[in-house]
């Protein structure tokens, strides 16, 4: 592998959620996906994770069709299973049923032996208000930064 493998982030989620636990999953790939993921070029914006029969799957999430894959193609919106341990899963499922929260995935990277992983958060959806001070907190900080740079 040349240089850094890329990194697929899910921005608007730190934006619209507050995270409140991480967990690591494999994520089950075809191997054009595969190619079109280290080339960087996938979409996790808008996409989600929901538990059926007792498996974890992720919706919505794009993985642009491989330039050199023709006949191989895969679908480039299909639900894609991600490996969670069954326990994980299980305590996923309550959360989400007891408390009404949801699971979005945070960011999909290849790990050191160059497996392919999704960073997943079970989250809480952040109320107009929230997000307003989420804004005003970074504008404060920014303007600290550049009076502390000045200042220096």
């Amino acid at each position: 592998m040349a240089g850094k493998s890329p990194e697929i982030k899910n921005k608007k989620a730190y934006f619209d959620y507050e995270i409140l636990e991480k967990y690591e999953a494999g994520i089950e790939l075809k191997g054009t996906e595969v190619k079109s993921l280290r080339e960087g070029k996938a979409n996790i914006r808008d996409s989600f994770v929901r538990i059926e029969n007792g498996e974890a799957f992720l919706f919505n999430s794009y993985i642009a069709p491989y330039s050199h894959g023709n006949l191989f193609n895969h679908e480039p919106t299909r639900k894609r299973k991600l490996l969670l341990h069954k326990r994980e899963i299980k305590r996923l499922m309550g959360k989400v049923q007891e408390k009404g929260l949801t699971i979005v995935p945070l960011r999909i990277y290849f790990n050191k032996r160059g497996k392919a992983k999704v960073e997943i958060a079970l989250v809480k959806g952040k109320r107009k208000y929230d997000k307003r001070e989420a804004i005003k907190r970074r504008e404060l900080e920014r303007e600290a930064q550049k009076a502390m740079k000045f200042y220096r």
